[in-house]
């Protein structure tokens, strides 16, 4: 679920002013606005999907063996940032897009913009579904408008803390429940020697889970209009909490994602990380040699017997413009995304953590964790899933105002300006970016 700093998106119209034309199909009557018939084709299917998650093809094998009539073929390539998205734009632009693709949340808002999703709304047993998932992931595919589905759920990143259990209980130091406490145990960390955590210059999506969690927003377009608020209250009371550790030196400075990260993990110079539910295989992947020393708690809260949590990553299964064949997409994203077999061997395959509320209930997460000292640490993350508020929302131009604000991050690592002052320097060149796109915004 990390993302790659790459392509910019420019939007080819307004994004008030698309009306999304939905399920292209000959037959059937609408469900209601922007969402156009979606009838069944006739005879046989062949589907194409293009998907960036390890092992997703032996999961489309279960599918395929059960329906000999809608045959689904797997596309692999780089995850979305790193190529993916940029394809299937191209794709769309030339009329040969896959049928369905792995679409993140955060980047679902580029794609409507540019007339790139069918609504799906109309097509049978989606509406229907809606409970079925956690109430947040569904305003994410819907962007909270009626009779408008743009792509079914797939999994989420609900956050927690990750901590060396051994570590804490050696040296005494409580384990953190608030932000304040965690502050603290980082001054008492650097005394040990160690770090409580690092701070990351690239992953802005992560940063943006902890405004999420502070009931935070960096966009709302209720109005019609984009309103950019990376400088709201919530977002600037995160990021002087966060310079206040950086600039004590109580926080290290390693580059996430690296040999170098992995090693303060693995022979315990950091002792946490705030992340989400897929760190959990990153964690146990990164650092072999503490297995049994881990243990996972709630989210730091910001006010003592607070339960708010953020959310990090997290895709869904669309429908691209121009598929031939909506109905048996449709039919195949639900299927992908709400049975307990595919649930089950995603989990299993990749370690995603499904968006259905049934599906936080599976028997494989279940389990105690030998890794996490047998705790069943999925418990946590159930609970966590439930405390993400569902009214975050994403705008256009998420992969630009990533690397903006990344560059930003990277001059405070570096000794210059202030997390504060890189989010300006992002919500700037974000308006000035949806202004040349012709995106209307609202200051």
């Amino acid at each position: 679920m990390h993302l790659t700093r790459s392509m910019r998106i420019v939007a080819l119209g307004v994004a008030s002013a698309i009306a999304l034309t939905g399920c292209a199909s000959s037959g059937g009557s609408t469900s209601g606005s922007g969402a156009a018939a979606c009838a069944p084709s006739d005879g046989k299917v062949e589907l194409s999907f293009t998907s960036w998650i390890p092992g997703i093809d032996k999961v489309v094998d279960l599918w395929n063996a059960e329906n000999p009539n809608i045959q689904v073929t797997v596309q692999t390539g780089p995850n979305g940032n790193g190529g993916t998205y940029k394809n299937f734009f191209n794709q769309i632009t030339a009329g040969n897009a896959p049928d369905l693709g792995q679409i993140e949340y955060d980047a679902l808002p580029n794609f409507r913009v540019q007339d790139g999703l069918e609504n799906i709304a109309s097509c049978a047993n989606v509406l229907d579904s809606k409970s079925k998932f956690i109430d947040w992931t569904w305003n994410q595919v819907t962007f909270g408008e009626d009779n408008a589905v743009y792509g079914i759920p797939q999994d989420t990143g609900p956050m927690a803390m990750y901590y060396r259990k051994d570590l804490f209980e050696k040296a005494g130091i409580p384990v953190p429940t608030t932000w304040d406490e965690y502050a603290t145990a980082a001054a008492a960390i650097r005394q040990q020697g160690g770090y409580i955590t690092n701070f990351p210059q690239n992953d802005v999506n992560w940063f943006a889970g902890l405004v999420w969690q502070a009931n935070g927003q960096w966009f709302d377009s209720s109005t019609g209009s984009w309103k950019v608020s990376l400088t709201s209250p919530e977002s600037t009371k995160v990021a002087d909490y966060w310079q206040n550790l950086i600039s004590g030196g109580l926080v290290s400075k390693v580059p996430a994602w690296t040999d170098e990260w992995n090693n303060a993990y693995n022979t315990g110079s950091d002792w946490t990380w705030i992340s989400a539910v897929w760190g959990a295989n990153s964690i146990s992947s990164g650092a072999p040699d503490t297995s049994g020393d881990w243990a996972v708690a709630p989210m730091p809260q910001w006010k003592a017997g607070d339960n708010a949590a953020g959310n990090w990553g997290g895709s869904s299964t669309a429908v691209l413009k121009g598929s031939k064949h909506p109905y048996e997409a449709a039919q195949f994203a639900l299927w992908l995304n709400t049975s307990d077999e595919a649930l089950t061997a995603l989990n299993k395959e990749a370690n995603l953590y499904p968006a259905t509320k049934a599906g936080l209930s599976l028997p494989v997460l279940a389990d105690g964790v030998p890794f996490y000292g047998d705790q069943k640490i999925y418990d946590v993350f159930a609970k966590a899933s439930s405390q993400v508020n569902p009214d975050f929302t994403w705008g256009p131009t998420m992969t630009q105002t990533y690397a903006d604000v990344a560059d930003g991050f990277g001059q405070v690592l570096g000794g210059t300006g202030t997390l504060s002052d890189a989010l300006k320097t992002g919500q700037d060149k974000t308006i000035a970016a949806l202004k040349a796109q012709s995106i209307p915004v609202v200051q």
